[in-house]
């Protein structure tokens, strides 16, 4: 068995869902990189210059307790006031012409195609040759070297190594895929089926490698799948194609015990959440309450085994954070520990803070997590 310090301890038991006296805090991922040097305690321009040591050390003061995505050089895409309209965009994020393998995404048709001719037969042949020991060991080396860097009492929990079947709108673009869902939803499943075939094998080497790496029992699954007005299609189409296949890519992994797999959730997911909770998820993060997300009720729910959910809570970054009063980013915090479940709460922001959220806001959440990590509950 691993040793592990005081924090990174609170974090497992947090996982395990033991009673704690203080209440763990989640990343916070702040893309405002004169913050992140100013927490960070290191001379303007540092960032730039060594960004994964500045990322590493803002963590370690705010006081982290777990992480699981390691993104330290995210902030770079970014300008102070958003996106870097100067970096290279892609299919989501403005691309005018997406070719692929020769064939130019302009329909519904040309994704059927390229599906067809290109990932099909990729995926095929790498089910057949997938290597589940190598794998295995990659995982592994992956994660105990991220966790030598974060230092001793950051917890690196799992994130992006356990598979599962997505919508593919960042190869094709969301009007043509979208509509590629609708017109031909048996080769959209089709593109399920295969991706949750290779997940089978690809999972395989994550259950190895979390046993045999002792690594923590906690994966953060990540896939966007909504917006503000509730799942990207409808949800009744999801529960026939996508569902069934997504339950059964995650069934390697799921039974190890004390695994923990929770859900991010993006836009608003209440419709999904007791079909995913079904398939064994037992967590969720990243709640945009605005879009209809009701926290009360997700942390009244339980597992299908009748636990506690497990819930990474957050200051709205898109609402308290941006346009809000530093009381008012107290009083959320509150908000969110006195209704949020009895074991099993992390704290944290709701996701990535971008740049020109008001510093006085960001610098009142990193306080407030200070008191609960000392405090708890206590008033």
């Amino acid at each position: 068995m691993l040793a592990y310090s005081e924090p990174q301890q609170l974090a497992l038991d947090t996982i395990a869902r033991k009673p704690t006296t203080g209440i763990p805090s989640w990343l916070i991922h702040v893309m405002d990189i004169p913050l992140i040097e100013e927490v960070a305690g290191v001379p303007a321009g540092t960032y730039l210059q060594e960004p994964q040591e500045t990322y590493i050390l803002f963590q370690q003061k705010v006081g982290t307790n777990l992480l699981d995505q390691f993104i330290p050089d995210n902030p770079l895409t970014m300008t102070g006031k958003g996106y870097d309209s100067r970096k290279a965009r892609g299919p989501t994020t403005g691309q005018e012409r997406i070719e692929l393998d020769g064939i130019l995404i302009d329909s519904p048709e040309a994704v059927v195609e390229h599906l067809k001719k290109i990932v099909f037969p990729r995926l095929e042949k790498a089910i057949r040759e997938f290597d589940v020991a190598k794998r295995c060991q990659e995982i592994i080396e992956k994660e105990r070297n991220i966790q030598s860097l974060l230092g001793p009492d950051i917890l690196k929990s799992g994130y992006g190594f356990i598979a599962f079947p997505c919508f593919r709108y960042t190869l094709y673009g969301y009007q043509n895929y979208f509509m590629a869902y609708a017109l031909y939803p048996e080769v959209i499943e089709k593109d399920f089926q295969l991706q949750a075939d290779w997940a089978e094998c690809h999972n395989q080497a994550a259950a190895r490698a979390i046993i045999e790496g002792d690594l923590p029992r906690l994966h953060r699954l990540d896939h966007d799948m909504a917006d503000s007005r509730g799942t990207l299609v409808d949800f009744r189409t999801l529960k026939e194609r996508w569902l069934p296949h997504f339950e059964r890519a995650l069934r390697p992994v799921k039974t190890i015990p004390g695994m923990n797999l929770i859900w991010h959730c993006d836009g608003n997911l209440m419709a999904m959440l007791p079909a995913l909770i079904e398939c064994g998820v037992k967590g969720f993060q990243g709640f945009q309450y605005e879009d209809g997300m009701d926290y009360e009720k997700i942390c009244r729910m339980k597992t299908k085994d009748g636990e506690p959910l497990l819930i990474i809570a957050g200051v709205s970054v898109t609402r308290t954070l941006a346009y809000g009063t530093p009381e008012q980013v107290k009083q959320e915090l509150a908000y969110l520990v006195e209704n949020g479940p009895p074991v099993g709460l992390f704290l944290g922001a709701s996701s990535s803070i971008a740049p020109g959220t008001r510093r006085e806001n960001i610098l009142t959440l990193i306080e407030g997590l200070r008191y609960y990590r000392t405090n708890g509950r206590k008033k």
